[in-house]
């Protein structure tokens, strides 16, 4: 499978020393220093595209190439006000694209045991919500889009909570808010925790990368899968969960 990279940065290397050991070719490589290869006729080189840029540039590359008809997943996080467009403007293209939070296939089912557990809790009313994220510190966007899922998953399934916050002052937070606590610390690749708490005891559960690389397998993994399809897709299509 020929692949584009689009997004040179720390997972692109990862991305790309993975492809190639399972077989694949990358013959394009978007970074800082040459975005003007970014162009419809240099994507149709490639089988499959693969973005992870910057929130500011996710939407026009992901029209890109879908323009160049070339099939794409997305795991920049921070530029979902555009999401809906994008599903849009595939459909009407009859492209192909994927987008995930998270491409971790133990992430996604992480997401699968939160849904489950949002919807246990919510007839127990005395255990109050949290969500926690640990980032290295070069991260930029916080909270970070798997911890924005997991809240967005509790808003949908637990019947107390309306919406989510990032809980930057540690003030008090409504009771139909669920806070999200985002920390960066060097070194550490993403550590995701769910807790709900009450007067005796607290249930958790958490999810602890050890390194990029499992994200960087669910992408290649994603990119293989959507090669031949067309549509908007979501890690759930592709796992089966």
């Amino acid at each position: 499978m020929k692949i584009a990279m689009i997004g040179y940065g720390k997972m692109g290397r990862t991305i790309e020393q993975l492809a190639v050991e399972m077989g694949h070719e990358m013959v394009l490589k978007i970074g800082s220093q040459n975005v003007e290869e970014l162009t419809v006729e240099n994507l149709r080189k490639a089988d499959v595209a693969i973005e992870f840029s910057l929130p500011t540039t996710a939407f026009q590359n992901l029209k890109l190439c879908i323009d160049a008809g070339v099939p794409v997943v997305c795991g920049t996080t921070a530029w979902l006000d555009d999401y809906e467009a994008l599903v849009a403007y595939c459909n009407n293209k009859k492209g192909s694209f994927l987008y995930a939070s998270n491409f971790s296939i133990g992430v996604n089912i992480f997401f699968q045991l939160n849904q489950y557990l949002a919807k246990m809790m919510t007839q127990f009313g005395d255990y109050a919500v949290n969500v926690e994220e640990i980032h290295h510190t070069q991260k930029l966007d916080a909270p970070s889009g798997t911890a924005v899922t997991l809240a967005k998953d509790i808003v949908t399934h637990h019947k107390v909570y309306q919406n989510y916050q990032l809980d930057e002052s540690q003030a008090e937070i409504p009771a139909e808010i669920v806070p999200v606590v985002a920390k960066r610390i060097d070194n550490v690749p993403g550590t995701h925790t769910i807790s709900y708490e009450s007067e005796v005891d607290t249930i958790s559960i958490s999810h602890v990368a050890h390194s990029r690389i499992g994200f960087a397998k669910g992408a290649i993994k994603a990119a293989e899968w959507i090669s031949d399809k067309q549509g908007v897709f979501s890690m759930q299509d592709m796992l089966a969960l």
